[in-house]
């Protein structure tokens, strides 16, 4: 069985010293101990903390644990062609930071990687 972390969102560019969220971004997050505030470190405490509870039990997990990963890549979804429920304004389309998606994965690279961690846990058991 296979369990993975959550995904992480970058969108208030909340712990990098510019910018208002992941729209133009184009590096990822260098500072070595980073951690997004989006990340629930004590959320994934518990989870990993049952994790090991069933494991003890006697069932086999595998536990991908892309959060951390991927948090340092803010540059990956800064894309502004999503679904809007509501039409765009002008004054929205002049700022592109106040409708982009900072939340689903768009460029290629970070799900890639979530899959060949996946693939790599399936080819070694």
């Amino acid at each position: 069985m296979f369990f993975m972390s959550l995904s992480p969102y970058h969108f208030f560019a909340e712990t990098w010293d510019e910018g208002y969220n992941c729209y133009n971004e184009t590096q990822p997050i260098w500072k070595k101990e980073y951690w997004g505030i989006s990340t629930d470190r004590e959320m994934m405490e518990v989870a990993e903390s049952i994790l090991q509870k069933m494991e003890r039990r006697g069932l086999n997990i595998q536990y991908l644990n892309i959060t951390r990963l991927s948090d340092y890549r803010k540059d990956a979804h800064p894309t502004i062609y999503k679904y809007f429920p509501y039409p765009i304004t002008a004054e929205n389309r002049a700022n592109p930071t106040t409708y982009s998606d900072c939340v689903h994965w768009c460029l290629p690279g970070v799900p890639d990687i979530w899959n060949k961690i996946l693939y790599s846990y399936i080819i070694d058991s």
